[in-house]
């Protein structure tokens, strides 16, 4: 029978026939070499799915400066649409919903910074019976399209109907008709 004997892993590294000992600058660095090969495994990990899950995923870490701000319009109770300079709008969602939001003659923005960014700026605005500051919980730059589609989404615009066209005469279709 052949006796084996219980290795420890200093041992295992060392070549046979080697009896000196493996350095710990060297266990070390062998350490970080496989941590670090696995992180970049599974950094460069499919792409396209988190493309997919960002196209999916709202933006909201647009800021806007405040002294840029022009004009506001009302989705709902949690939703508004700022125009900024230059007809940029921007979605903003609040944290809770603000009541009284629809009825109000006007809104402000509460930031410690020059810039209304979501985390730590707020909405003010006239609420039922005394001044509500609500949190903003995203802002996102809208392009044109995404601008009209949040506005159809909210009930805000009709949809544009689509024209369907006349159906064509095509030879060889008729009705055949039985006596």
């Amino acid at each position: 029978m052949i006796g084996y004997r219980q290795a420890s892993f200093q041992q295992l590294l060392v070549p046979l026939g080697c009896e000196k000992k493996v350095s710990k600058n060297l266990l070390k660095q062998m350490l970080i070499a496989i941590i670090s090969s696995g992180l970049v495994a599974c950094a460069g990990q499919s792409s396209s799915e988190n493309d997919a899950t960002a196209e999916r995923e709202p933006r909201g870490s647009d800021c806007i400066f405040e002294s840029t701000i022009r004009d506001y319009r009302v989705l709902d109770e949690s939703n508004l649409v700022v125009t900024a300079a230059q007809r940029k709008n921007y979605h903003i969602q609040l944290s809770r919903p603000a009541y009284g939001l629809n009825s109000t003659w006007g809104i402000g923005f509460s930031s410690p910074t020059s810039q209304i960014c979501s985390g730590f700026s707020s909405v003010v605005f006239n609420g039922s019976f005394e001044t509500e500051e609500i949190r903003i919980s995203s802002i996102r730059a809208l392009n044109e399209p995404e601008y009209e589609n949040l506005l159809i989404r909210f009930g805000l615009k009709e949809p544009e109907k689509q024209k369907i066209p006349p159906p064509e005469d095509i030879e060889g279709a008729e009705v055949e008709e039985l006596d």
